[in-house]
């Protein structure tokens, strides 16, 4: 039995305006690590509150452990939150704010003791259970509050953007220490809401993509749901493809010319590009919306099969990789990414090549066509220089 159950889930806060959460149905297991993520107002943090009882359901079913949860009060519903906000008690310490509800529950002195040792243990807080939050940094304050939901041994921990206010590194750190947390208690299901792409691959079992906007009302709220790596190999439509990897998916207008065997050919800027995918629902010379991510696009010499030309638009040289920009004759800009310093100059003439089995295609109504490269090089990095598909014809 899945431990949070949505069924038909509906959020509307007036009647004449469209739902916030539309037709959410989702299953999360029992020590399952979900994240929902997606844009800015899509309605991440309102689906969380429901889970917490912040929220009233406008129509549907939530449950909990196979109970319904729908009318349940929030301290009844075994579940504990951490807010972006730490919200510590600022005349108390360490210790006194993990235990502090426990306190207020009237839970015996041995097992408060027992729990918060715990907790901090798990945290490395133990040095600082005597501070007070003023004398703490940024990151430990975020961990004193998750130790103090961690206290409770709720069935279900949620956390609500618990990085955002973080600078860089305290949120890699912080991000680590969350997912051995994770580890370490592995019966509880966590459910994580944060706008960034970065910590809901790394830290996911499953992804939850949200829609935004006028998708919400045509398509539910769930633009996607899976691991993570199914979202970034496998996205369901140009939306998902374009929100799930850093920098974003390329896109690339074109005219389908034909598709058999698992190959669909498509025209872009009078040059005809082929995809691994299965495009035969889809009428002939139908127009299309070819993807490919940076990361598997190449700079070759010109000709040969899969080779679009374009020019040097703008150049990006971060150290450990560049970002070359490449603005193609039909308008379109595409980003490569190379590993290390590009040897590329702004205004230069270069030749990219796409590899067949990393291309995506999309038809007019963005959804996407089922891939067909084999499942064992799907998204694998080219090697020396030459894509998997042309390595027996080209050399490094």
């Amino acid at each position: 039995m899945s431990e949070i159950r949505f069924r038909d889930v509906h959020k509307r806060y007036n009647s004449s305006v469209p739902d916030t959460i539309r037709k959410v149905d989702l299953d999360i297991d029992k020590g399952e690590f979900v994240v929902f993520v997606g844009p800015s107002g899509c309605g991440k943090s309102t689906l969380l509150r429901m889970v917490a009882g912040l929220e009233d359901i406008t129509s549907g079913e939530l449950s909990i452990k196979g109970q319904r949860m729908n009318e349940t009060p929030p301290s009844r519903r075994g579940v504990a939150m951490v807010f972006q906000s730490y919200a510590l008690y600022p005349h108390m310490s360490v210790y006194d704010n993990m235990a502090f509800g426990l306190k207020q529950a009237k839970t015996d002195t041995a097992t408060v003791e027992q729990r918060v040792r715990k907790a901090s243990k798990i945290l490395q807080l133990d040095p600082l259970l005597k501070r007070l939050p003023k004398e703490l940094s940024g990151g430990q304050r975020q961990r004193v509050a998750i130790g103090r939901a961690i206290v409770r041994e709720p069935d279900v921990f949620l956390f609500d953007e618990p990085l955002s206010n973080l600078d860089a590194s305290l949120r890699v750190q912080t991000r680590l220490e969350i997912a051995k947390l994770h580890k370490d208690i592995g019966t509880a299901s966590m459910i994580y809401v944060t706008h960034d792409q970065v910590e809901a691959m790394t830290l996911a079992d499953k992804i939850v993509l949200l829609n935004a906007g006028e998708a919400v009302q045509r398509d539910g709220s769930v633009a996607q749901c899976g691991a993570p790596l199914q979202l970034y190999h496998h996205p369901v439509n140009k939306f998902v493809a374009g929100f799930i990897g850093s920098p974003k998916m390329n896109f690339i207008g074109a005219q389908l010319v034909g598709a058999a065997n698992g190959v669909a050919t498509a025209k872009v800027a009078e040059v005809e590009v082929q995809a691994e995918v299965d495009a035969s629902r889809l009428a002939g010379h139908s127009m299309v919306t070819l993807g490919v991510r940076p990361e598997h696009v190449q700079i070759v010499p010109p000709g040969g099969s899969n080779v679009v030309a374009g020019l040097v638009a703008f150049l990006e040289q971060l150290g450990e990789a560049s970002y070359i920009y490449v603005r193609l004759a039909g308008g379109e800009l595409v980003t490569v990414r190379e590993s290390g310093q590009s040897s590329c100059s702004v205004g230069s003439a270069v030749s990219l090549y796409f590899p067949p089995h990393c291309m995506h295609l999309f038809d007019e109504n963005d959804v996407a066509t089922p891939r067909t490269a084999r499942p064992e090089i799907l998204g694998q990095p080219l090697v020396a220089g030459v894509s998997i598909s042309r390595a027996t014809t080209h050399a490094s």
